[in-house]
């Protein structure tokens, strides 16, 4: 079950030494009490709600709304627990840019070490990085990608994008406790600043797209090719989403070669497939819509806004008891984590300064 998207202020630059060896310090305080009374698990769904991963982000000393609070938290948990990770049962793997591309070789070697089956995990990691870059099209560059797992094989995922026009950075956060489907409706809570017309291939509403799409990569390319081609001499809606002049016959008829050799008999299936991008993606949605008429959702999934909704109701309430209790947990392991009494006071201002927003 994918738990949320944060949309946030794209800021460029990184945390300095000093800060960010406090904040190492802190996380793994911080993670070990949690962990020691709650469990691995527990902190999985944690961190895996957008809205307490933000108030442990400015519990470690970073301003609520910043986009660098996602990779330093991220760097920071993963370093603070290097070493004592079988100790506490959670492992990290992944990160920002070139560290995102290690991540199935590092559950790999954790897998390998626990006696876990690590290729279940490596699927989900590729698929929830392949799902919010190629079936939910919002505009947002994926550049970080971290995984967090435990012994026995629970997962969560931390992944976030860009946007270099409206220099936004967007969170996306999955959790393994109750996924039952990769692509439809994985979204179970969304928070964020903006909103707009996304490709969104997961919605409910697109799953006659998403049968259309499977149907036509399983078929001949050169069928395919050939009625795309007619396709592109149709004069369509001056609003329509997709453009034909967007799809290249030629390219396309290459990936539905190996789309046709493979018969995926789902679109996660397709999905999963070696060279099925963005791109791809787009053009099999148009041509399930213009041949089949089925209609792909351009429903932005974002639900929710950290800087203009929840606690007047708008769009929607906050679980209030939920809040309360995720406060609660964090003050409580603040209290209890081994730090120097001036380091739990500004720990405890700062998580007070982001409950006052």
């Amino acid at each position: 079950m994918k738990t949320g998207i944060a949309n946030l202020p794209l800021h460029y630059g990184k945390a300095p030494s000093w800060l960010f060896q406090r904040m190492k310090r802190l996380a793994r305080e911080i993670s070990l009490v949690i962990i020691d009374e709650f469990g691995p698990e527990e902190m999985l769904r944690k961190l895996s709600d957008p809205f307490w991963f933000q108030a442990f982000g400015c519990i470690l000393g970073f301003d609520w709304h910043s986009s660098g609070l996602t990779t330093t938290v991220c760097g920071a948990l993963k370093e603070g627990t290097r070493g004592i990770e079988r100790d506490i049962g959670l492992f990290v793997a992944g990160g920002k840019g070139k560290f995102s591309r290690q991540t199935p070789h590092q559950i790999e070697e954790y897998g390998n070490a626990l006696s876990l089956d690590p290729q279940p995990l490596v699927y989900a990691s590729r698929m929830s990085a392949k799902v919010d870059s190629a079936a939910v099209q919002d505009g947002y560059q994926l550049y970080h990608h971290t995984f967090i797992f435990t012994a026995r094989g629970n997962w969560t995922v931390i992944q976030q994008g860009m946007n270099e026009t409206n220099r936004y950075a967007r969170r996306y956060h999955w959790l393994s406790d109750t996924i039952q489907d990769f692509v439809c409706e994985p979204h179970q809570a969304v928070c964020c600043d903006q909103r707009g017309e996304t490709l969104n291939l997961v919605a409910q509403e697109s799953k006659e797209t998403r049968k259309a799409s499977t149907i036509i990569a399983c078929e001949n390319p050169d069928r395919i090719t050939s009625e795309l081609r007619k396709i592109k001499e149709l004069d369509l809606p001056k609003h329509h989403e997709v453009l034909i002049n967007d799809i290249n016959p030629e390219r396309l008829k290459k990936i539905l070669i190996k789309t046709h050799e493979k018969q995926p008999d789902n679109f996660e299936h397709l999905l999963g497939i070696e060279g099925v991008g963005p791109k791809t993606v787009r053009s099999l949605s148009l041509i399930s819509e213009l041949i089949y008429g089925a209609k792909p959702s351009f429903r932005d999934p974002a639900r929710f806004s950290f800087a203009h909704g929840g606690k007047d109701g708008h769009p929607y309430p906050v679980d209030r008891k939920n809040y309360d209790l995720s406060i609660e947990i964090l003050r409580k392991s603040i209290r209890s984590a081994k730090l120097g009494e001036r380091e739990k006071i500004e720990a405890l201002k700062r998580l007070s300064s982001f409950t006052a927003i």
